[in-house]
């Protein structure tokens, strides 16, 4: 190897390429994603020590009362031991791993990806970035069909900073926030704020905020304290979606 090889390489000229090619790229939380990592080698042979596949994410955080979006990594997972790739080879390297089930769904601003990254010894490491569409479960849509058969219009989806009562394994959560347009609960809530938590034996932990109108003059000081919201945990699992509709329109009766 020349001199001028040894130097292109350490900088990323002529030196290995790495192209991640999944499957499918639509899936729900907790489906297993496979898929190839293709390496190409470069001008030179080089030593791989790891390659990684990163899921990805950003999420909305607030400091002095600015708002800024921040990456934050899901899960990460190391495919393959210490190898050499030769000068011009081409390596496929298979893999799968199981989609967390608390990766954010594909609504809204919330955009997922995963990062391919090749980690070599004095070099700039080769990556790869690919999208992908995270769908919801049958829960989650029965769920969401059930708010809509309530009269509530999703407004906004986003992944946000987590609050401390609902810190978990990750630093944000992705919250779905409803307005009232029709039926029984117009004129009565303002919002309807929902998060999705992973629960036991494929249920859902459903954390609901019912933001309520105010009403009257003791109404609006509840309104300006923040005294007008109540939080609300139910589990339901794909048993419950027969009656879904009638458990959480009880939820929100109860506390509108």
């Amino acid at each position: 190897m020349s001199f001028f090889d040894k130097v292109f390489a350490s900088v990323g000229i002529g030196s290995a390429a790495v192209d991640t090619k999944l499957e499918r790229n639509s899936y729900m939380p907790g489906e297993t994603v496979k898929g190839v990592v293709e390496i190409r080698g470069g001008k030179v042979e080089q030593q791989v020590d790891d390659i990684y596949l990163a899921i990805n994410t950003t999420y909305v955080k607030e400091s002095d009362d600015k708002k800024y979006n921040v990456t934050a990594t899901i899960d990460r997972f190391r495919i393959t031991s210490p190898f050499v790739i030769g000068k011009n080879e081409r390596k496929e390297i298979p893999f799968s791993f199981q989609l967390p089930l608390d990766t954010p769904l594909s609504i809204g601003r919330s955009k997922i990806w995963v990062t391919t990254g090749l980690d070599i010894k004095n070099a700039v490491d080769p990556g790869d970035k690919d999208y992908l569409q995270i769908v919801p479960s049958p829960l989650m849509n029965a769920v969401f069909n059930a708010i809509d058969s309530l009269g509530f219009r999703l407004r906004e989806a986003d992944c946000e900073a987590a609050p401390h009562r609902l810190r978990g394994r990750l630093p944000f959560v992705q919250e779905f926030e409803f307005v009232p347009t029709s039926g029984p609960f117009r004129g009565r809530l303002d919002e309807l704020e929902l998060v999705f938590r992973p629960a036991g034996n494929g249920g859902l932990e459903l954390l609901l905020q019912v933001d309520r109108r105010a009403r009257g003059l003791g109404g609006l000081f509840s309104e300006a304290a923040g005294l007008d919201e109540t939080n609300v945990r139910i589990t339901v699992t794909t048993a419950d979606i027969p009656t879904l509709q009638q458990q959480i329109h009880s939820v929100i009766q109860r506390f509108s």
